[in-house]
C-alpha cells in the first residue's frame, strides 16, 4: 500500500498514524502541497479533487481520510475498529462529528492565528475569531462533557474515533485554542500525544500549514486535504 500525504497536514497525519499503530506495511508519498504537486495530472489522476491523503492499495484508489482509516483497520483484527456494528456506528457517529462540527470550529482559529502568518495573509480577523471562538466553545464543552468519565471516545478503548478528533489538535497549541477550562480534553489528548504512533507524526516543519487554495484566503476546511 502506498500512502500519499503531506506531513503538516493534519488529516494525513491521522491516517499516517493509524498505519503505524497498527504495523501495516505502507510506503509514503510525499505530495508537497506548497510547490503545487496536487495539481499535476498524475496526482489528479489519482484524486480528482486534488486533496491529500489518497491511498492506494494495487489497483484500489481511496481518497478521504476518514475512509483511508476505516479501510487500513479492517485489514487487521483491532478495537480501533471492531468487528461489532453498534462500536462502529458510535465510532463513525464521532468521525461525522469531526468532519461537521469539530473541524469547522478548529479550522478558522487555525487559519486566522498560524497559517495567516505563516503565508505572511495579514493580521487575523477579529470578526471570524470571535464567531469561530463561540462555535469552539459549543464544540467542546459537548467534548469535554463526554470525557468526563472516560479515558477514549468509544466503549473507554483507544478507536478511530480518537485519532479523527485528536487530528484538529495538532495545532492547538500554536494557534491558542481556548482549551484551559476544558481539563478533560487535555487529559484525552495527553493520553493521545503519549501514543508513539502519534509522537512519529508530529509535523517536523511546523512553520509550515497546510497550504490555502489559490482563490482568495478563506478558512483551511477549503484546502487541499481530505
Amino acid at each position: 500500500m502506498k500512502l500519499y500525504y503531506f506531513p503538516p497536514s493534519p488529516n494525513s497525519r491521522k491516517a499516517q498514524a493509524v498505519a503505524i499503530h497498527l504495523g501495516l506495511s505502507v510506503e509514503l508519498e510525499l505530495v508537497n502541497l506548497q510547490q503545487g504537486q496536487q495539481r499535476t495530472a498524475e496526482f489528479l489522476a489519482l484524486n480528482p479533487t486534488g486533496r491529500i491523503p489518497v491511498l492506494q492499495d494495487g489497483d484500489f484508489v481511496l481518497w478521504e481520510s476518514t475512509a483511508i482509516m476505516q479501510y487500513l483497520a479492517s485489514q487487521v483484527s483491532t478495537p480501533l475498529w471492531p468487528d461489532d456494528a453498534k462500536r462502529r456506528a458510535d465510532i463513525m457517529r464521532w468521525q461525522s462529528w469531526q468532519l461537521a462540527h469539530w473541524s469547522r470550529s478548529t479550522q478558522p482559529i487555525q487559519f486566522e492565528r498560524f497559517v495567516k502568518k505563516v503565508l505572511q495573509l495579514g493580521d487575523p480577523d477579529p470578526q471570524v475569531l470571535e464567531q469561530a471562538t463561540e462555535n469552539f466553545h459549543r464544540e467542546a464543552t459537548v467534548l469535554d462533557t463526554h470525557l468526563a468519565y472516560k479515558d477514549y471516545l468509544v466503549n473507554n478503548t483507544l478507536t478511530l474515533a480518537d485519532f479523527s478528533v485528536a487530528s484538529n489538535l495538532t495545532y492547538g497549541a500554536i494557534a491558542q485554542f481556548p482549551l484551559e477550562k476544558y481539563d478533560h480534553i487535555r487529559a484525552w489528548y495527553g493520553r493521545i500525544e503519549a501514543l508513539p504512533a502519534w509522537q512519529q507524526t508530529v509535523p517536523q516543519s511546523p512553520e509550515v500549514a497546510p497550504q490555502p487554495p489559490e482563490v482568495a484566503p478563506q478558512p483551511p476546511e477549503v484546502a487541499p486535504q481530505g
